[in-house]
C-alpha cells in the first residue's frame, strides 16, 4: 500500500504551525515596518520625474557650454585653453577682479582650489593673468594681453551668440528669470547637501567603491 505523502510542516520530529504567519506577526512593529519599506518599491513623485528631467538638460547644457567657450576663445584667436581656463580667466577679469584663489573658489562655487590654482598656473604662464603681493597674500588680476582676451571673447559672443538668444528667448526677461532660477537651484542643492550629510553623519559607512585596477 503507498504510503501516504506528508507535508513537510507535519512531518515528524517538526512542530505542526497552524497559521505559518503566526510566527511573523511576533516581530515587533518597527521591524515588520522596515521589511515593508524593504519590499515596497520606491515610486517617486511627479516634481521627482520633473527635477530628473531639468537636471539631464542642466547636464547636457553643461557640457555644451563649456565647449562653446573653447570654440568661441578659439574664435578670438586664443588657443590652448581648457574651459575651466577661460572661466577662470573671465572671473578674474570681472567679477573676481582683485581676489584671492580662495575668493576666486567662492565666486566659481569650486571646492577643488587645486583646480582653480592649476588654472591659474596656466594663466599666468600665458602672461593673460598676474599676481599682486599683498603681505602673505596673492591677488589676481588680467594682464592688458587677458583684457583684450576677454573683450574678443565678449564681441565673438555678441556676434554668433546673442542673435540667436534673441530670437529664441523672444524677450529679455526669460533670460533674467532663468539666471535667476540656476541660482536659486544652486543653492538648493548646497543646501539639501548639508542637510542630507548630517542626517546620514551616525550611519554605518560602507567601502568606498573601487576605481583604480
Amino acid at each position: 500500500m503507498p504510503r501516504k505523502k506528508t507535508s513537510p510542516l507535519s512531518a515528524p520530529g517538526r512542530p505542526r504551525i497552524a497559521n505559518p504567519h503566526a510566527v511573523e506577526s511576533t516581530r515587533p512593529a518597527d521591524s515588520m515596518a522596515q521589511a515593508e519599506d524593504v519590499e515596497s518599491p520606491f515610486l517617486p513623485s511627479l516634481l521627482s520625474q520633473d527635477l530628473s528631467d531639468f537636471e539631464f538638460s542642466l547636464f547636457t547644457l553643461a557640457f555644451g557650454f563649456q565647449t562653446w567657450t573653447e570654440t568661441c576663445m578659439a574664435a578670438a584667436d586664443i588657443r590652448g585653453l581648457n574651459s575651466l581656463d577661460i572661466l577662470v580667466l573671465h572671473a578674474v577679469d570681472h567679477r573676481a577682479r582683485g581676489r584671492r584663489q580662495t575668493e576666486i573658489c567662492m565666486v566659481l562655487n569650486i571646492e577643488d582650489s587645486h583646480l582653480v590654482a592649476y588654472a591659474l598656473k596656466k594663466l599666468m604662464a600665458a602672461e593673460l593673468v598676474h599676481a599682486i603681493a599683498d603681505g602673505r597674500e596673492r591677488h589676481f588680476e588680467t594682464t592688458e594681453r587677458g583684457e583684450a582676451a576677454c573683450l574678443a571673447y565678449r564681441k565673438v559672443r555678441e556676434e554668433f551668440l546673442v542673435p540667436n538668444l534673441s530670437w529664441v528667448a523672444r524677450s529679455d526677461s526669460i533670460v533674467r528669470e532663468t539666471a535667476g532660477f540656476l541660482k536659486t537651484m544652486t543653492a538648493l542643492y548646497s543646501q539639501a547637501g548639508r542637510f542630507a550629510t548630517a542626517a546620514t553623519a551616525g550611519k554605518h559607512r560602507s567601502v568606498k567603491v573601487r576605481t583604480k585596477r
